[in-house]
C-alpha cells in the first residue's frame, strides 16, 4: 500500500531523514525497508528539498543557484563534478575557514577516502549526525540477517576490527578513515549487542593502534570463545585473510597462552591487556589449547574456519568489487561456509545494504536505501573490453549525456553513480560503475561492477593505468644501465599468496643484440631488476605504500620477465576469445587466469622489491 507524504513525515524523526529503527524488532525493521523502498521516489524528493533547504545558502550552491532552492534548478544549474573541483573548498575548511563555504551544519571531521588524487587521500566533510546515519545503516542490517539465519542472538560474533592512522588538520579537524571514525565513537560502543556482550573482541583490543597486537589480542579472545562464536568476519575479505595467515604462523604462542593462563610479552597495550586478563583470559586451559592444537596441526588448512569455530553460520566480509578475487581462499579456508556481504559503503557516505545476504557472491546486489543521499546515475555505454582482461560486463568510453535519478534507471544498464550528500557533497562522482540487476519494490538493486579507471588492488589500494604507467616510466634509466628498454607489460593482481602482491609482466628488448630469451637472460641482473620493483612501487601512491609499510596488507612488487614472443601470444589469446584484431591493445591489467597462463609460460626470470617504500601519513 502506497505512503503518502504526511506518514512519511511521521516515519522520519528528525530534519535528517534518519528513521527510528530498533534492531531487536525484526518484524518492524523489515516494515521499514517495505516502506523505504515503495515510497523510493517520495523519499528522494524529500532528501533532495531538505539538502537544499539547509545548504542554498552556502558559498558553493549560492554560486549556482543564486539562494534558490528549486530542485529542478539544482539539476539543471549545479555540475557534476569530480574530488578536483571539490577540494579547493575542503582544504580551506582544513585550513580554518568556516563550514558553511559547503555545509550548514558544522563539518567536524574529514574522513579520509582510500580512493586517491594525486597520490594522496581525499579528504570527505563529515558532520556529527552522519554518525547516527550510519548507526541506522547497521541497525537496519540486523533484523534482515536474522530473518535468513536464525538463533544468532544466543551465541556471539568474532569480528576483526582495526583502527588506522589520524592526522589533524591546520585548524584542529581530525583526519582519519571512516572506519576509525566510527569505531571511536559512542555509536560502536553502544551498538547492538555490544552492550549484552556479544562480540568477542574488547574494544580496547579493536582500538589499539598496534595492529600486530590488536590482531593477536582478538584472536586470542575469539579461540577462548570459540563455542560461543556464531558468526566471524572482517570488514573486507582481505583483512580477514590477513587474519588467517597471523593466526598460521602465531597458533601454537596463542595456544600457550591459553595453556598457561598468560597473556604474550608481545601484548604491551595496558588497556588490551586489562581488557583480556582476569576477564577473558580466566586461567590454564589445556583441555582448549590441546583442541585448538589439535587442529592447527593439520595440513592443508582447508575448514580451518569450521573447525576452529564449529557453530559459525557464516562469514562476514565485503566479496564484491576488488575483494571478488579473495572467494577462492575464503571458500578454502571457510569449509563451506557461506560468504555474506552485507553493505555498499564509502567515505563519502553509507548507501545500501543487500536484502539476500545469503546469495552467492557473484550474485551480491545491493538495494540502495533513499533516505541515505539523493542519488542520480551516468548512463553508460554498454561495451566488452577488447583488451581480454576483463569480462564482457566491463564498461569502456565516456559517459553518455544521459543523468537520471534512482528509480529511472533500467535493468541490465549500467551507470556512474552520483551523489549529493547531507555534509556538502553536490553531484559528486564517486567512482563506481554499477550495474541494474533488479528492483525491490520501487527501489533498484545494484551489482557493484569495478571502480571507474581502477586496474589493480588487493587491500584498499587503488592503482590507475595511468598510476602505473607512470610508476614504471621512472625505472627507465635503470633498464638503460643494462642496455634494455621496455618493449610492453601488463599486469595483475595476485592473491594466491597472503598477503597479495602486484606482479608486472614486461617484455625488455636488449638494444645491443638480436633479442632472443637466452641473449636477455645474460643481460638480467638481479640487483638492478630488484631495484626497478622498489622504483616502481615508490611511485604509487600513499595507500598502496601505506600498506606495503605499515600495514603489511600488501607484500613485495614482483617483475616477471618474458622472453621473445610473449606478447604476440597474449594477443592470440585475446583475439581467440573474441576481441577485434582491429581494436586491440595490449591490457595493462589482466584478470584472466588463462591469460597470466599464457604469459608465465614464456617467463624467463622473476624479481622482487627487497624494501618497503617510504610512507608518510598522508
Amino acid at each position: 500500500m502506497k505512503i503518502y507524504s504526511s506518514t512519511l513525515d511521521h516515519m522520519f524523526t528528525s530534519s535528517a531523514m534518519i528513521p527510528s529503527c530498533d534492531p531487536h524488532d525484526q518484524p518492524g525493521g523489515i516494515e521499514l525497508i517495505e516502506q523505504l523502498t515503495k515510497n523510493a521516489h517520495l523519499i528522494q524528493e524529500m532528501v533532495l528539498d531538505e539538502i537544499l533547504k539547509r545548504n542554498s545558502e552556502t558559498e558553493y550552491l549560492h554560486d549556482f543557484m543564486k539562494g534558490e532552492r528549486e530542485k529542478d534548478l539544482f539539476r539543471d544549474q549545479v555540475p557534476i563534478v569530480d574530488y578536483d573541483k571539490v577540494k579547493p573548498y575542503i582544504v580551506r575548511i582544513a585550513n580554518g575557514e568556516n563550514s558553511n563555504i559547503i555545509s550548514a551544519k558544522p563539518i567536524v571531521e574529514l574522513l579520509t577516502s582510500s580512493g586517491t588524487s594525486g597520490g594522496q587521500s581525499k579528504l570527505m566533510p563529515s558532520t556529527i549526525e552522519e554518525l547516527d546515519r550510519k548507526t541506522f545503516m547497521y541497525n537496519i542490517l540486523i533484523p534482515v540477517i536474522n530473518k535468513y539465519v536464525k538463533g544468532l542472538e544466543e551465541g556471539k560474533g568474532m569480528y576483526l576490527l582495526f583502527i588506522k592512522p589520524e592526522i589533524t588538520t591546520p585548524s584542529g579537524l581530525t583526519c582519519r578513515p571512516v572506519l576509525t571514525s566510527y569505531y571511536k565513537s559512542r555509536h560502536f560502543r553502544e551498538r547492538p549487542f555490544n552492550l549484552y556482550n556479544k562480540y568477542t573482541s574488547p574494544d580496547p583490543a579493536i582500538l589499539c593502534s598496534d595492529n600486530c597486537q590488536s590482531m593477536y589480542t582478538q584472536l586470542l579472545t575469539g579461540l577462548i570463545q570459540r563455542d560461543e562464536v556464531l558468526r566471524v568476519g572482517a570488514i573486507f575479505a582481505s583483512a580477514f585473510l590477513r587474519a588467517i595467515k597471523f593466526l598460521e604462523d602465531h597458533w601454537q604462542e596463542l595456544c600457550y597462552d591459553i595453556r598457561t593462563g598468560v597473556i604474550s610479552s608481545r601484548v604491551t597495550d595496558t588497556s588490551c591487556i586489562e581488557s583480556v586478563v582476569g576477564k577473558i583470559l580466566t586461567g590454564p586451559n589445556a583441555e582448549l589449547a590441546d583442541a585448538i592444537e589439535s587442529e592447527c596441526k593439520k595440513h592443508p588448512w582447508e575448514g580451518i574456519i569450521k573447525r576452529l569455530w564449529p557453530k559459525t553460520k557464516f562469514i562476514e566480509v565485503i566479496v564484491t568489487g576488488s575483494m571478488m578475487q579473495y572467494v577462492p581462499l575464503l571458500e578454502f579456508y571457510g569449509g563451506g561456509l557461506p560468504l555474506v556481504s552485507t553493505m555498499y559503503a564509502s567515505s563519502e557516505c553509507f548507501f545500501g545494504i543487500n536484502l539476500r545476504p545469503l546469495d552467492k557472491p557473484c550474485d551480491v546486489a545491493y538495494t540502495l536505501l533513499p533516505n541515505m543521499c539523493y542519488y542520480e546515475f551516468i548512463r553508460l555505454k554498454d561495451e566488452e573490453d577488447d583488451a581480454g582482461g576483463r569480462d564482457s560486463n566491463t564498461i569502456v568510453g565516456a559517459p553518455a549525456e544521459e543523468v537520471v535519478p534512482l528509480v529511472d534507471v533500467e535493468l541490465g544498464c549500467y551507470y556512474e553513480l552520483v551523489v549529493t550528500t547531507f555534509t556538502g557533497l553536490y553531484r559528486y562522482r564517486v567512482g563506481d560503475i554499477l550495474k541494474v540487476t533488479g528492483f525491490y519494490n520501487a527501489a533498484p538493486q545494484f551489482k557493484f561492477v569495478r571502480r571507474r579507471d581502477v586496474v589493480l588492488s588487493i587491500d584498499t589500494d587503488k592503482t590507475t593505468e595511468a598510476d602505473l604507467l607512470k610508476s614504471i616510466s621512472a625505472t627507465k634509466p635503470l633498464l638503460s644501465q643494462l642496455s634494455l628498454f621496455l618493449s610492453d607489460f601488463t599486469s595483475f593482481a595476485d592473491t594466491s599468496t597472503l598477503p597479495g602482491h602486484y606482479v608486472l609482466f614486461w617484455e625488455l628488448i636488449p638494444s645491443t643484440c638480436t633479442g632472443t630469451s637466452k641473449e636477455l637472460e645474460i643481460l638480467l641482473d638481479t640487483k638492478v631488476l630488484e631495484e626497478c620493483c622498489a622504483v616502481v612501487e615508490s611511485g604509487l601512491d600513499s595507500i598502496y605504500r601505506r600498506g606495503r609499510s605499515r600495514d603489511r596488507s600488501i607484500g613485495p612488487l614482483e617483475i616477471r620477465v618474458v622472453g621473445n614472443g610473449a606478447f604476440d601470444a597474449l594477443m592470440d589469446f585475446c583475439l581467440s576469445r573474441g576481441s577485434s584484431v582491429n581494436q586491440y591493445k595490449t591490457p595493462r591489467c589482466i584478470n584472466s587466469g588463462d591469460a597470466v597462463s599464457v604469459l608465465d609460460e614464456k617467463v624467463i626470470g622473476k624479481f622482487f622489491s627487497q624494501k618497503a617504500p617510504h610512507w608518510d601519513s598522508y
